[in-house]
């Protein structure tokens, strides 16, 4: 029998760390290979990680809600033939090694089949200065490295620690009413704390029932049933302390969609186009749909129908679906439409797309919609679903917004901001010619597009095409 660690893989978008959300599995417990042991959120997506050997779990290296750089060690694994790895119980952290290393061909090797970074993936961060001895450069003595078996929050794992002579058990003091573990530091993990923030519990305030100090669901919801709950989460936020201020860590997809938007902003030179169009037709074709037999089991809303006539709109136009090459210096028009979806999801706002959007039918489009934002709103999505987009919508109308000037997504040339619809007067001529005042259903579309490589004729074309696509469906038939 020999121990072996388990390191933290690249899911394969050249990222350097990941979070750990939920173990599936505690100590003594029997793995076979590829058993689900661990689900990690990325700065694109929640990911499965399955475990590539059979054996017997000897230990959790690290907590849930930890943030672990990729090639970090996370889980001890007994495994029958062989060698250990390492002593089970280090102590520090082991310094992170590459989730792929070039072998002498140059080409990169994967640690884990199905995982690895992909071709031109970025360089590794630097080291935190607290893992082990500091690096060239640093200042002072090395950092006390931290102990990896004090706080293992999730209910999978026994309730008492794991023993260490040298490490004080973990206490919790009450001062002001609010109970807080000696360190300072509330210990629950993400679903808890999700669980408290939803309920308006300041968790500061919830005393555990667990001997390592760590706040279960049960404890929030004993809390509320005693009457602590906040009046709103507005006031939660306020009863820090008496604090004015709450920080909030940026983190994972907060964090990537953060960097990408500063990127994007300041990359490409954004240009922003509106228009406001009748979408009475398109709305009378969204309830007929309904009641086909062909959609009955399909969610059919004004954003399918505006999905399909961006796909029609691109045909005409076909350089709006391009991106610039800057290194090459050139323009790289797509003959394909991987359309993008921007969903807002209590992760962070993510935009996953559809593949081959363009060569779908309005039903088999409606069928990917409905199971790419369900998809992302559970947290999910793929990573291979984050990346290859071409073109986006994203549809601010859901939160009663008329419109926008959206920020291109990076890789992409063009986004296009749906507005909320609603009855507004509208001038109607009649056959005799004669305008009337009528109430209509109304919209407004906010095309933001790259103007290195689409000029304001291209992008004016553009947007007044999906506008006529929308004002009568017909069209379609025809330009289709």
């Amino acid at each position: 029998m020999g121990v072996k660690q388990f390191k933290l893989p690249d899911p394969g978008e050249g990222l350097v760390e990941a979070d750990i959300v939920t173990w599936k599995i505690k100590p003594g417990d029997t793995v076979k290979v590829n058993d689900i042991v661990v689900e990690i959120e990325t700065a694109k997506s929640l990911v499965e990680l399955p475990i590539p050997w059979e054996g017997t779990v000897v230990e959790l290296l690290v907590a849930e809600g930890d943030t672990v750089e990729v090639g970090a060690p996370i889980v001890a694994i007994e495994v029958a033939g062989a060698e250990d790895d390492a002593p089970a119980v280090a102590p520090g952290p082991p310094a992170a090694e590459p989730a792929a290393t070039p072998d002498d061909s140059g080409e990169r090797v994967a640690n884990l089949v199905g995982y690895g970074s992909v071709a031109g993936a970025t360089t590794r961060r630097a080291r935190r200065a607290f893992e082990g001895n500091q690096g060239p450069g640093s200042q002072g003595p090395p950092l006390p490295a931290p102990d990896l078996h004090l706080h293992v929050a999730t209910d999978a794992l026994p309730s008492a620690p794991v023993p260490r002579d040298d490490i004080p058990a973990p206490t919790r003091s009450r001062a002001g009413g609010a109970f807080a573990p000696s360190g300072g530091k509330v210990l629950a993990k993400p679903p808890v704390r999700k669980f408290a923030k939803d309920n308006g519990i300041d968790l500061s305030q919830v005393q555990p029932t667990r001997e390592d100090g760590v706040i279960s669901r049960a404890d929030v919801e004993s809390f509320i049933a005693g009457g602590g709950a906040a009046a709103a989460p507005v006031a939660a936020a306020a009863s820090y302390d008496g604090a004015r201020e709450t920080r909030v860590p940026v983190k994972g997809v907060r964090k990537m969609t953060a960097q990408a938007m500063v990127g994007s902003a300041f990359t490409a030179p954004h240009v922003t186009e509106f228009v406001t169009i009748d979408m009475t037709r398109t709305m009378e074709l969204v309830e007929r749909l309904k009641s086909d037999r062909d959609f009955r089991d399909l969610k059919v809303t004004p954003l399918l129908v505006l999905a399909k006539a961006l796909c029609v709109a691109i045909k005409r136009n076909p350089g709006v679906n391009a991106t610039w090459d800057e290194a090459a210096q050139e323009i790289v028009i797509k003959h394909y439409v991987n359309l993008g979806i921007a969903a807002a999801t209590p992760r962070g706002l993510v935009v996953p797309n559809i593949k081959d959007a363009d060569r779908m039918s309005m039903r088999e489009l409606g069928e990917a919609l409905g199971a790419l934002v369900g998809t992302a709103r559970e947290g999910r999505t793929p990573p291979a679903d984050m990346s290859g987009g071409t073109i986006t919508i994203t549809n601010v109308g859901v939160f009663g917004v008329d419109t926008g000037t959206p920020i291109i997504n990076p890789g992409e040339s063009a986004i296009l901001a749906f507005g909320q619809v609603r009855k507004m007067p509208w001038v109607v001529t009649d056959d005799d010619g004669v305008d009337q005042i009528v109430p209509r259903q109304v919209t407004q579309l906010g095309l933001s597009f790259d103007h290195r490589l689409i000029d304001g004729d291209l992008g004016s074309r553009f947007l007044a095409d999906i506008a006529a696509l929308l004002e009568d469906p017909a069209k379609a038939l025809v330009w289709g």
